[in-house]
């Protein structure tokens, strides 16, 4: 990407300088001293960006408005978070439209029928003709599915396995049946979510790419706030789990209504939007970098503006014995996303954001053990000190490669697979047990699941398939005998780190999940934000609850004992994929994303 980028624009090109540069990079990644994100593992270098160009496949996240939209253009957020869906890329939106646009009744006198192409992006503007119909007045539209290759094929450009039409047709229907239910009455907060939530899952139920979201409302909005509640909304449960929902909380507000959800589910999330666009550190005076940005992405660890998208990657400084060998590491992972902004997406919106922000998050996971190998203070140096190293390496890269300074440069993110691969914990969050089993989902038509099956790992049919498609496997994991668990760790003391990082790394975004006692730190949360609020730009809780396993199944995360770690390793066997074929494609975690599950109480 470098090479291209410098040949396109005239610029000079070191070849031996490179090279070298490659060879670092490559024992960083192979030692695990960081990792580029999973879809970077996934998507560089392949056909999808070498010959189609695809480069939005390399980013992790992105965000889109509702917001300022006439009525002829209101698809396009819509539009937007099924194409990236579809990519790879997780996507925040905001409901910031909710009220309008007036849902019309389709023109039924003249329908026409659209022949979907085999494609993704027939598939996106097959819902494109959907939503013009009802939000301009269009001629009503119906479908030929069947240039959609059968279930079961391999996907040889973006793997995996062919879901077949069924996601998509389930799609047209949901989406149609929701917008039927509210003609002649403007969109509201509800409806934006429920198509968005339904794009989600057909994305992920259609085993075509795992992604996520986040949805973003208002504090004041009833309506928005008893989304996840599915006692009272019990028809969304079927896809009110792919998003996680947050509020755009303001400093200074009461928090007791919000509170009171939090107890019950977890949500919503807070996100101080004043917060985000005022501040890079908090450690530093307010710069108003991001006055342009509405909102972030799904597990909030990046500001965004409308149509942006950016890459992170992932260090893990408890993996290195000096502070100058992370130094080093951070210059080859920044280095990564540094390139990725050099390719262009196929949204106009967003290279014209690309192009000005170069945005880039430079995470760190294994926070828990660098904490107990190090300490405290020793990671207020390396943070610090990392942070100023990075700023010198950005001024470099940038004017090598002819492109303006990145407007925010590092985060902390909550982390999933990729610090799976390292062995770290992930994020700054705390392990839930010293042993526990992890729960992974993927396809049944993949080559990993007959591996798994001949190493010996526990597989069971996803409790949540519709097809009986989707597995579970069980993976048991050891985060070391030292580390503190998250039981041991209170809820002032998590939001105290996340608050400490904010400060002295993130100049982005920490992305922090405090799990809470509900019987005895509940009546706390309400004091915990009003004290908070001034130190963090986002945060969500989950409440620890004893009988998780037990209110829903296949949890992510189930803790064991050492004797039950021992006796599940002891009946495993190296995994084996014969096949010749990648197509194997972790699924999405229904109700949870990265350290966040999500209850159906």
């Amino acid at each position: 990407m470098q090479l291209r980028h410098l040949l396109e624009t005239g610029k000079e090109f070191d070849a031996r300088s490179a090279q070298c540069e490659a060879q670092k990079m490559y024992e960083k990644i192979f030692e695990f001293k960081f990792l580029p994100p999973g879809r970077g593992l996934w998507a560089m270098g392949t056909r999808l960006t070498e010959q189609k160009h695809l480069y939005a496949a390399l980013n992790n996240c992105a965000f889109v408005s509702t917001g300022n939209f006439a009525a002829e253009n209101f698809t396009k957020p819509f539009v937007f978070l099924m194409d990236m869906s579809m990519l790879g890329v997780g996507v925040g939106f905001d409901t910031k439209g909710a009220e309008s646009v007036i849902i019309k009744r389709p023109n039924s006198l003249d329908k026409i029928i659209i022949t979907i192409e085999d494609s993704r992006e027939g598939w996106v503007n097959s819902l494109k003709f959907i939503l013009h119909s009802y939000f301009i007045g269009t001629n009503e539209v119906s479908f030929d599915y069947s240039k959609i290759r059968p279930k079961g094929i391999l996907l040889k450009t973006f793997g995996g396995i062919s879901p077949g039409p069924s996601p998509l047709k389930e799609l047209h229907k949901g989406v149609q049946e929701v917008l039927n239910k509210n003609v002649d009455r403007p969109i509201t907060s509800r409806t934006i979510v429920d198509i968005m939530n339904m794009i989600g899952k057909c994305v992920v139920s259609g085993n075509i790419r795992r992604t996520a979201e986040i949805a973003f409302g208002e504090a004041d909005d009833t309506e928005f706030l008893g989304l996840k509640n599915y006692t009272l909304n019990p028809e969304r449960a079927p896809y009110g789990w792919a998003s996680n929902n947050s509020v755009f909380a303001k400093l200074g507000m009461d928090y007791s209504k919000i509170c009171e959800s939090i107890e019950y589910n977890g949500e919503p999330g807070l996100c101080w939007l004043d917060n985000m666009r005022a501040y890079s550190r908090f450690c530093d005076p307010p710069d108003y970098k991001d006055r342009r940005a509405d909102g972030g992405n799904p597990c909030l660890e990046q500001t965004l503006e409308p149509f942006e998208m950016c890459c992170l990657v992932e260090t893990f400084p408890f993996a290195h014995s000096s502070y100058k060998e992370f130094e080093d590491t951070l210059h080859s992972a920044f280095l990564y996303s540094k390139a990725v902004t050099l390719g262009l997406s196929h949204w106009e919106e967003t290279n014209e954001v690309i192009a000005r922000n170069r945005r880039i998050g430079c995470s760190m996971s294994g926070i828990a053990q660098f904490l107990d190998k190090f300490g405290l203070h020793v990671l207020k140096e390396w943070t610090q000190k990392g942070y100023e190293f990075i700023q010198g390496v950005d001024e470099k890269l940038s004017k090598a490669f002819g492109v303006c300074r990145s407007i925010k440069t590092t985060c902390v993110k909550p982390s999933g697979t990729v610090s799976l691969l390292a062995g770290a914990t992930p994020g700054l969050h705390f392990p839930e047990s010293r042993y526990y089993i992890r729960r992974v989902r993927f396809g049944r038509d993949t080559p990993l699941h007959e591996a798994l099956l001949k190493a010996g790992y526990k597989i069971e049919v996803e409790e949540h398939s519709s097809d009986g498609q989707g597995m579970v496997v069980e993976i048991p994991v050891t985060a070391g005998s030292n580390v503190r668990t998250v039981k041991d760790v209170s809820m002032w003391e998590q939001l105290a780190l996340a608050a400490f990082l904010q400060e002295n790394w993130a100049d982005n975004q920490v992305s922090c999940t405090v799990q809470f006692d509900p019987l005895t730190e509940g009546h706390y949360l309400i004091h915990a934000l009003n004290y908070f609020q001034y130190k963090l730009k986002g945060i969500s809780f989950l409440p620890r609850i004893q009988t998780l396993a037990k209110i829903y199944k296949q949890v992510p995360y189930e803790e064991i004992t050492e004797d039950k770690y021992n006796e599940l390793i002891k009946s495993l066997r190296p995994i084996t994929i014969t096949s010749k074929s990648n197509a194997a494609d972790p699924r999405a975690e229904n109700f949870c994303d990265g350290d966040k599950c999500l209850l159906n109480m």
